[in-house]
C-alpha cells in the first residue's frame, strides 16, 4: 500500500475543481465539483440526525441505484430549514449540473455547509455552475481545489490518496474532507467525498463504504453536536482495470483495507482541525466484556466536557474525570481494577481505561475545547 499526498482526482478519470460563486463573504471558493468521465457505481452513507438538510435527501434518493457521476457542493450555506424552495433548489443543484455535463439529474451527488435557516442563494450557484464546468481539471491542484471549494470553519484542507495492488493491477482510492465543528460520531461529523478508480460493484461498494466509516468518521467527536447535512459519498468507476469485485474475497478485503486507512486519515484530520483545539485526544478503552460497551465508553469519555478541558500539561492530570465520564454510563466498575493512564506528549494526549471486565477494545479520537471554540461559535452566523 502507497500513501499519496494527492486526493480526489489522483485515481483515473476523475476531475474536480472549484470557485467563488459568491456565497461565503470572505471571498474564497464555495462551489466544489468532482466528476467521473466513465459511468461509477456509488455509495453513500448519511448523518443520523432526524432533521436532514434538503440536498442530502436529494442525495440519498439519487444514489439509491447505487450509481453517481458528480459530486456539486457549496459551502457557507446548508440549505437545511429552507423548506420547500430548499428541496426545489437542491433538485436544480443537481439538474443543472447534469446538462452542463451531459449525464443523467440522478447520477448528481448535491451537498451543501455552511449556516442552517437561511435561503440558499440559487442564483448565485446557477450563474456560476458553467463556469465550474469549463474549469475541471485532473492535476493535484484541482482535487486540492476542490477540497478547498467545501470548507467552512476549517483552517486547513483534508485530503489524501492510497494506492494498492489488486491481482497486477494498480488501484487508487482519493478523499477529501470537511469538518471542523458539530462533529459526533454516527456519521453525523461532516462531509467526505471519496473517489476511487477499483472496479467493485455497487452492492460491496456500499459494504466497504459502512465497514471503513464505522472504523474512522464515526470514531471521531469534536463537540459531541450531531450535523444535519453530513454524509460520506464513494465512485469507483473502474478505470484501474483490475477484475470487477462482486464477493468478499482477498480483494475486498485489500480495497477496504485501503478505504479505511484513507477515511481514518481524513477522521483524524478534522480532528486535529477541530474548532480552537490545541490537542488532539486519543481515548482508548480495553478490557470491557463486549465492543458496544467499550465504545460507549470510549464516546463517554471523549464528549466529557470535564475530560476535553482538563490541563493535560499539569504534572498530575485529573485522572478522576476519566473514571466519572465511564461511571456515567451505569456500568459497574470495581474501584480495585479499574486501571487509567494518561500519556501527554507535546500536542498528543492518550487517555487509557482497562475495565478488566472482558477482551473488548475500541478507540475514540478527540481533542480539547478550548475559549477558541466559544469565542468561533459565539460569532458564527
Amino acid at each position: 500500500m502507497k500513501i499519496i499526498k494527492a486526493g480526489v482526482t489522483q485515481p483515473k478519470g476523475f476531475l474536480a475543481n472549484s470557485i467563488y460563486c459568491g456565497i461565503k463573504r470572505s471571498g474564497r471558493p464555495d462551489l466544489s465539483l468532482i466528476y467521473s468521465k466513465f459511468p461509477c457505481s456509488a455509495a453513500g452513507v448519511y448523518t443520523q440526525n432526524s432533521v436532514k438538510a434538503a440536498p442530502l435527501i436529494i442525495s440519498k434518493s439519487h444514489l439509491k441505484d447505487g450509481t453517481a457521476r458528480a459530486v456539486i457542493c457549496n459551502s457557507g450555506n446548508a440549505n437545511c430549514f429552507t423548506g420547500s424552495f430548499g428541496l426545489i433548489y437542491a433538485k436544480r443543484m443537481a439538474e443543472i449540473t447534469a446538462k452542463l455535463l451531459k449525464i443523467k439529474t440522478s447520477d448528481v451527488i448535491v451537498a451543501s455547509t455552511g449556516i442552517i435557516g437561511q435561503p440558499l442563494p440559487f442564483a448565485k450557484i446557477a450563474d456560476k455552475a458553467p463556469l465550474l464546468v469549463h474549469s475541471l481539471g485532473s492535476r493535484r491542484i484541482n482535487g486540492t481545489a476542490a477540497a478547498l471549494g467545501i470548507m467552512t470553519t476549517d483552517l486547513m484542507t483534508k485530503e489524501i490518496a492510497v494506492s494498492v495492488e489488486l491481482d497486477g493491477a494498480t488501484v487508487t482510492i482519493g478523499g477529501c474532507a470537511k469538518g471542523s465543528g458539530m462533529i459526533e460520531p454516527n456519521m453525523a461529523t461532516m462531509l467526505g467525498f471519496l473517489t476511487t478508480d477499483a472496479a467493485i460493484d455497487s452492492t460491496m461498494l456500499k459494504k466497504a463504504l459502512k465497514i471503513a466509516t464505522d472504523l474512522s468518521f464515526n470514531r471521531i467527536t469534536v463537540d459531541g453536536c450531531m450535523s444535519t447535512n453530513d454524509m460520506v459519498t464513494i465512485m469507483a468507476n473502474g478505470a484501474a482495470g483490475n477484475a470487477l469485485i462482486t464477493k468478499e474475497d482477498k480483494n475486498f478485503k485489500l480495497f477496504c483495507e485501503a478505504l479505511i486507512v484513507v477515511c481514518l486519515d481524513l477522521a483524524k484530520k478534522i480532528v486535529l482541525d477541530g474548532e480552537g483545539a490545541s490537542k488532539f485526544i486519543e481515548v482508548h478503552i480495553g478490557g470491557a466484556p463486549n465492543e458496544k460497551t467499550a465504545l460507549k465508553a470510549a464516546k463517554a469519555v471523549a464528549n466529557s466536557n470535564l475530560v476535553k478541558t482538563a490541563d493535560y500539561d499539569q504534572p498530575n492530570p485529573n485522572w478522576g474525570r476519566i473514571a466519572a465520564a465511564i461511571g456515567s454510563l451505569g456500568i459497574k466498575i470495581d474501584e480495585e481494577t479499574l486501571k487509567i493512564s494518561v500519556k501527554n506528549q507535546k500536542n498528543i494526549v492518550r487517555l487509557e481505561a482497562d475495565l478488566h471486565m472482558g477482551k473488548a477494545e475500541a478507540t475514540v479520537y478527540s481533542c480539547n475545547l478550548t475559549e477558541e471554540y466559544i469565542r468561533i461559535n459565539g460569532k458564527y452566523n
